[in-house]
């Protein structure tokens, strides 16, 4: 929900932001095959009734299809993560990110498929042209692992606990799915910063150069 309330945002301020997704796992310990559903699994960890965790959810798939996103969270398939960041990571090499990510989060949220099994991955690689062999073994090796585990060391030297989280030009945070409208006003805010005039700290004239060549300070 976030990553498309910011999309809809870089369309208005029609400047050209370059975006990179990060890993990020809400659960490290999550085996691959989860025997609970989404309910049941919110209602464990918070202390709650089913019918509170479906309502609490319904709230948050009322808030996504207003921004045009489908979430089934009755059929929603919890697994761990770490190959499908992998696999994002990978993607990330073949130019690919953007649409791998895309494609895992339609899978996972609108889908409703096992984002953890390896085949599943294989699939969704081979739908943005990815080489279904070069995947395979990707994900039935250690690969990618190590940039996995930078991103998330990255994260917790950022102080960063919760997603999404949107870190920009390393120096501003905006934090949850915030509306479009606060993405807008952000971004703006930092292109304008970014068109302030330099401040120049020496006091004495240097060598300069520029396309006519180079002009040496008389003396």
């Amino acid at each position: 929900m976030g990553k498309r309330r910011l999309e809809d945002a870089l369309k208005k301020i029609n400047q050209h932001v370059e975006v990179t997704y990060r890993s990020f796992e809400l659960d490290p310990t999550l085996p691959r095959d989860v025997n609970k559903n989404m309910y049941e699994a919110l209602a464990d960890k918070y202390g709650m009734s089913i019918e509170q965790a479906k309502a609490n959810t319904q709230n948050m798939v009322q808030m996504a299809k207003e921004t045009g996103l489908e979430y089934n969270m009755d059929s929603l398939i919890l697994t761990n993560t770490f190959d499908a960041h992998r696999l994002v990571m990978f993607a990330k090499q073949q130019g690919k990110m953007h649409e791998m990510t895309e494609r895992i989060l339609y899978a996972y949220f609108t889908e409703s498929k096992h984002i953890g099994d390896h085949e599943t991955l294989v699939e969704l690689a081979v739908e943005v042209g990815l080489d279904r062999e070069a995947v395979a073994n990707m994900l039935g090796s250690d690969e990618m692992k190590a940039e996995v585990h930078e991103d998330e060391n990255l994260a917790r030297q950022y102080g960063i606990r919760s997603v999404p989280f949107f870190l920009i030009n390393k120096k501003y945070a905006l934090t949850g799915a915030q509306p479009t409208e606060t993405f807008v006003q952000a971004l703006q805010k930092v292109l304008e910063e970014e068109k302030e005039s330099i401040t120049v700290l020496n006091t004495e004239d240097g060598i300069v150069c520029d396309e006519n060549g180079c002009e040496i300070p008389k003396k």
